[in-house]
């Protein structure tokens, strides 16, 4: 298979990284200073502030569509398009590039903001209200159970034995079932998923943790987000 040469660039990470040249063939390789993998736009900070914006000015650019070519403002039209259309690209491999700055968290927010405002009959009532009377969570609040369940269902665990691992407990307190992971230097691993988990499974009560269904889980989890603020 023949390489495009022109389409090749070198992501150089790391603050001491020495920067060295690289060859395809007989080419010199540019560099660059962000790439997408699996469309997911990563730079050489590894920090994810160029995906929020870049997914807000998508979903946001399909919102304004929605708004100047559908007529109907019913919360059955809006919240199937937005649904079908929109929140796609808002939580597209969202646990990879989760936003953790609270001008990240806010770019994608906006977008739901405007849809949940575009309905007939709520736009005088608050975000929240307006999510309480749609029965829908925040963006916030579903990166939070999508954490969980990916968590729940073990499809992280191969990724994440390395640096996981169960600690069962007969102690009042908790949930019997505390989750611990292992010291890392670097102060960034802390927004990496492995322990990001670790926070929001470790706080939830007993009764959760030990559901013994799937669906049960899913309904207690429910009840508790809608609890916080």
């Amino acid at each position: 298979m023949k390489f495009n040469k022109g389409k090749c660039r070198v992501l150089h990470l790391g603050r001491n990284n020495p920067k060295h040249q690289y060859r395809l063939g007989l080419d010199l390789l540019g560099s660059s200073t962000a790439e997408k993998d699996t469309r997911v736009l990563v730079d050489k900070k590894l920090s994810m502030s160029p995906q929020c914006v870049l997914v807000a000015k998508k979903a946001n650019g399909i919102l304004g569509c929605i708004k100047k070519s559908v007529t109907s403002r019913s919360r059955e039209v809006i919240l199937s398009l937005c649904s079908a259309l929109v929140r796609p690209h808002l939580e597209y491999c969202v646990q990879f590039w989760a936003p953790q700055v609270k001008k990240d968290r806010e770019l994608p927010e906006r977008v739901q903001w405007k849809a949940t405002k575009m309905i007939k009959g709520l736009e005088h009532l608050s975000y929240e209200e307006r999510l309480r009377e749609l029965g829908l969570f925040s963006l916030e609040k579903r990166r939070l159970r999508g954490d969980t369940y990916k968590y729940l269902t073990g499809k992280c665990q191969e990724e994440g034995a390395r640096v996981l691992s169960v600690v069962p407990s007969d102690r009042t307190s908790g949930n019997g079932h505390k989750v611990e992971h292992r010291k890392f230097r670097l102060n960034m691993r802390k927004n990496f998923f492995a322990l990001r988990v670790t926070e929001h499974w470790d706080r939830l009560p007993r009764e959760v943790v030990e559901s013994p269904s799937l669906g049960i889980f899913k309904t207690h989890l429910d009840t508790i987000l809608c609890n916080l603020l």
